[in-house]
């Protein structure tokens, strides 16, 4: 998947300061060209971008230059039941299985569906505050647990999960984390996590007892230092770091090592012009 450890992207790149809409933009609701809440998309190597639609308690598909979106898991009102999300958070593509797998934090489970005609899915992983979550190589699955403060990870199976980041309560220490949102997984199973109200973005290695910073930890700001509130978070062949900068509406690159960000996209305030981002979430990049 494009969200996990493939991404080669040249240390120079350039990103348009204009972004177009591909999903929704025709204000909320939940009519097949709209969104309410989107949070997390994922971006398949089509072009094809799943998007977490929050409110709407439903994942769409919004294939490439398409003005509406198709309804691919949930979409049947908020509830518990096997046909039902409850406000996710975010999802995947388990391409082994052909199925999207999704965080449905509402019903503190993790869900697998089946991505073609699905109507139902199925519990793999239940009793979680789950948010963000990925993939590794080897098909082990990544969650975070906002609850508990730590990333889990689950081979293919097991249905316990091993603790790979955090797990040492809430807090600000280097083996702490402070209700983490989104995860990232390298090519060495390296995890990177965006720690929410710390303001940072962490880094723990393989078998690690304690991660180290890699963005922010300046608490908060809106200096090219600090972030506010960081969430979706992606990392490079180099080990660049770009982060959703969500308090502060732009994108954020961090090189390997450095002790300060450039904006890349956004960064122009608060609002709905192309140059301008709301509150971003969630960040994919595609082939291209």
């Amino acid at each position: 998947p494009l969200r996990a450890s493939s991404i080669d992207i040249h240390p120079n790149a350039k990103w348009a300061q204009n972004g177009i809409t591909v999903a929704g933009g025709n204000g909320e609701g939940s009519k097949t060209n709209q969104l309410y809440y989107p949070r997390s998309l994922y971006v398949d190597d089509d072009q094809t971008i799943y998007v977490v639609d929050q409110d709407n308690h439903r994942i769409v598909e919004w294939t490439s230059g398409e003005t509406n979106g198709k309804v691919v898991a949930g979409g049947n009102g908020e509830g518990n039941g096997a046909h039902q999300l409850n406000r996710p958070e975010d999802v995947i593509i388990d391409k082994e299985s052909d199925s999207l797998i999704i965080s449905d934090r509402g019903n503190r489970r993790v869900v697998r569906w089946p991505r073609r005609n699905g109507t139902r899915g199925e519990t793999i992983i239940s009793n979680i505050a789950c948010w963000g979550l990925t993939m590794d190589d080897n098909g082990s699955l990544y969650v975070i647990d906002a609850g508990e403060h730590e990333v889990r990870r689950y081979k293919i199976g097991y249905t316990k999960g091993t603790v790979v980041a955090g797990g040492n309560g809430y807090g600000n220490r280097l083996d702490q984390l402070c209700t983490p949102r989104y995860v990232f997984v390298d090519r060495d199973h390296s995890v990177y996590v965006s720690d929410y109200w710390n303001h940072r973005v962490m880094k723990w290695e393989e078998g690690a007892t304690q991660g180290i910073v890699v963005a922010g930890g300046k608490e908060q700001g809106n200096s090219l230092t600090k972030l506010n509130h960081p969430v979706g978070v992606i990392v490079d062949q180099l080990g660049t770091v770009y982060v959703a900068d969500h308090g502060n509406h732009r994108i954020m690159r961090w090189p390997k090592g450095a002790t300060q960000g450039s904006v890349i996209v956004g960064g122009n305030g608060d609002g709905a012009q192309s140059n301008q981002l709301h509150y971003p979430i969630g960040l994919s990049f595609d082939r291209h």
